[in-house]
C-alpha cells in the first residue's frame, strides 16, 4: 500500500476553509449574483469573491480526481461504486429535503418565487419546491458522483491504460498548455438554470486530477518551480481581482473570459507545487479537518444561511461589516458543534453525513 500523501489531504481541507469564506461574502454580495439572503452588503468586499470564486470548486474537483486514483487502487469498481453511494451520492440527496428547505424558503422570503400566489400552494408542495431549489453546495457531490461513475467507464473501457501511458508523457511546458483545454471546457456543458452545474469544466478537472496530479513524477515537477509560481500566481490573482472590480463573478461571461482559466490553471498547478512541497505531514488538527471534510462542506452553508438570515432580519446592528465579522466567528464555531452531534446519531450519520462507522 502506498504511503499516504498528506499534503492532498491538507489541499482538500484548505479549499475548504476557503469556500467558507467565499460564502460569507457570496451571501452578501452587491454583484449581481444571486444568494439566498436578499441583503446586499460592502461592494468592495465583493473582491474577495472574484479572487476565490474562480478556483475553489475546480481545485476541489482535481483532489477529488486524484483521491478516486488511490481508491480504485484498493477497491474494485463495485466496492468503489458502492463506497460512493453511501458516502457521496445519499446524503447529498436526502439533505435536499432535509435542510435544502431552509435555503429555498429564504430565497422565498426575499424574491417571492410564487409570485403573489404563495397562499394558493399546498404546504407539501411548498416544501418541495423550497427543497429543489434549495441544493446549495450539495451539487458538488452530485457531479462528483457522476464524475466517479465515467471514470470508472473510462477505466473499464481502457484496459491497457493508454489513456495513462499518454498522460505520463506530459512535461512541464506541456502541463502549462494544458490551460487552454481547461478554457475550451469552460464553455461546454453548462446548465442555463441552476448555473453551478458546470459539467464541462468541472469533470474536465476530474479527470485531469485522477491522470496528471496522481503522478508523482509530474508533481516533482511542480514542486521544484513551487515558489516562483506561487508568488506569480499571486500576483497575477491581485490583478485578475483588481481588473474584475464590481464583475458578475457568477457569470458565464466571467467564467469563460480566458484570463479567468489562466487564473485557475495557475492557482492549481501553484496549490499542488506548495502542497507538495510545504503541506506534506500531518497533526492532530489535519487530521480532525480531513476526516470531517465532508461533513463540514454540506453542513456549513445552511449552517450560514441561518446566521445571516438572523443578523440581518432580528439582531440588525449598526455597522454591516459586523454581519460579516459575526458570520464567520459563527460558522466556525456553530459548524463543529453542529456536526459533532448529528455524528452521533444512528442512521441520521449514515443518510446525512455518509458517515459508516464511528468517526
Amino acid at each position: 500500500m502506498k504511503e499516504r500523501k498528506y499534503y492532498l489531504d491538507n489541499i482538500r481541507w484548505i479549499t475548504l476553509c476557503f469556500v467558507i469564506l467565499y460564502h460569507v461574502f457570496y451571501i452578501f454580495n452587491s454583484s449581481g449574483v444571486i444568494s439566498n439572503i436578499g441583503v446586499t452588503g460592502i461592494k468592495e468586499l465583493d473582491s474577495i469573491c472574484v479572487f476565490i470564486y474562480p478556483w475553489i470548486m475546480c481545485l476541489l474537483f482535481v483532489v477529488s480526481g486524484v483521491a478516486t486514483k488511490y481508491s480504485l487502487n484498493n477497491k474494485t469498481n463495485k466496492e468503489f461504486i458502492k463506497d460512493r453511494t453511501k458516502r457521496i451520492l445519499v446524503p447529498s440527496v436526502i439533505g435536499i429535503f432535509a435542510y435544502g428547505w431552509i435555503s429555498g424558503w429564504t430565497t422565498n422570503y426575499y424574491g417571492d418565487i410564487f409570485a403573489g400566489n404563495g397562499e394558493m400552494i399546498p404546504a407539501p408542495v411548498k416544501y418541495i419546491i423550497y427543497s429543489l431549489i434549495g441544493t446549495g453546495p450539495l451539487w458538488y457531490a452530485h457531479v462528483l458522483f457522476v464524475a466517479s461513475l465515467l471514470i470508472v467507464l473510462i477505466t473499464k473501457i481502457d484496459k491497457k491504460q493508454k489513456i495513462d501511458k499518454l498522460f505520463n508523457k506530459i512535461n512541464l511546458p506541456i502541463l502549462f498548455l494544458l490551460f487552454l483545454i481547461v478554457w475550451g471546457s469552460s464553455f461546454i456543458l453548462n446548465t442555463p438554470v441552476v448555473t453551478v452545474y458546470r459539467w464541462g469544466i468541472y469533470l474536465l478537472m476530474f479527470i485531469l486530477g485522477y491522470y496528471v496530479f496522481s503522478n508523482d513524477k509530474i508533481i516533482k515537477s511542480i514542486e521544484k518551480i513551487s515558489i516562483p509560481l506561487g508568488i506569480i500566481t499571486f500576483i497575477v490573482g491581485i490583478v485578475f481581482t483588481i481588473m474584475n472590480y464590481g464583475a458578475n463573478f457568477g457569470s458565464n461571461e466571467f467564467l469563460t473570459n480566458i484570463f479567468t482559466n489562466i487564473y485557475i490553471w495557475l492557482v492549481i498547478l501553484s496549490a499542488f507545487g506548495v502542497g507538495k512541497k510545504f503541506l506534506d505531514f500531518d497533526n492532530k488538527f489535519t487530521k480532525y479537518m480531513n476526516k470531517n471534510n465532508f461533513c463540514f462542506y454540506v453542513l456549513h452553508y445552511t449552517i450560514q444561511i441561518i446566521i445571516a438570515f438572523v443578523l440581518v432580519e432580528y439582531i440588525k446592528l449598526p455597522y454591516f461589516i459586523l454581519n460579516y465579522i459575526i458570520l464567520l466567528i459563527g460558522t466556525i464555531i456553530v459548524l463543529p458543534i453542529i456536526t459533532e452531534i448529528l455524528k452521533r446519531i444512528p442512521i441520521i450519520n449514515k443518510l446525512l453525513l455518509g458517515i459508516n462507522k464511528r468517526m
